[in-house]
């Protein structure tokens, strides 16, 4: 089981001064630490945040869901913003527990105060012909659930089309390597603050996660476009 809270910075809602976020999710938030980068983008723009993450091995959003820890900290905790994300769901299975599950979460978030939003992930790029029933599926379960669309996979897409530029998928050619999580970390971050610059990022800083100028450059125009 991998359960870890983050002392990290957090967005701004409604004039407060700091947000909470919770990930709820598997192996593709936890690979990398996504909460930490996101952590550390918002800290560059002045952004406080702290995050919490419930985000476990081959887990969907219905394991997550019988296991009642998001109910428990979403009735215990202030809550801002509920992120979820389960495996790439191109099929019909993936759809409906997309769907069914993300309508529980909405209302135990309208309970609290929360603002459920989807992070839209990829397929293993062995699976690349199956990128449109993602991408549909996501976007589907977000609009059914009245829910926030974080377009990762969208992105992500997109940058594929750049393959001189550093690889997104890790060593598996389905975990995403420390480029293809901050590239996650800034889709969700510009979703949240579509208003900031994000050419105010310098390679120097990314360096953790990135080492070619291109390839900063490259994602902070996609996600922008997106």
């Amino acid at each position: 089981m991998i359960f870890f809270v983050g002392n990290s910075t957090s967005f701004a809602q409604k004039g407060a001064n700091s947000t909470t976020i919770l990930f709820v999710g598997n192996s593709l938030t936890y690979v990398n630490d996504l909460p930490h980068i996101l952590t550390f983008i918002s800290q560059k723009f002045g952004k406080t945040v702290k995050t919490i993450s419930i985000c476990k091995p081959n887990y969907a959003l219905e394991d997550h869901w019988k296991d009642g820890q998001v109910q428990q900290i979403l009735k215990k905790r202030r809550i801002n913003y509920l992120v979820v994300q389960q495996g790439p769901s191109s099929q019909a299975y993936g759809r409906q527990s997309l769907q069914e599950y993300g309508k529980k979460l909405q209302g135990i978030c309208q309970q609290a105060g929360a603002t459920l939003g989807f992070y839209m992930v990829w397929p293993a790029k062995v699976y690349d012909r199956t990128f449109d029933g993602v991408i549909q599926n996501y976007t589907e379960a977000a609009k059914i659930n009245q829910a926030l669309l974080f377009p990762v996979g969208v992105v992500w897409r997109a940058y594929q089309k750049h393959p001189q530029l550093e690889s997104l998928y890790g060593y598996d050619h389905f975990h995403p390597s420390p480029v293809g999580s901050f590239l996650a970390a800034l889709t969700i971050f510009h979703k949240l603050y579509p208003a900031q610059n994000l050419s105010k990022l310098q390679l120097k800083h990314c360096r953790q996660w990135i080492a070619q100028q291109a390839t900063l450059d490259t994602m902070i125009r996609l996600v922008q476009e997106y």
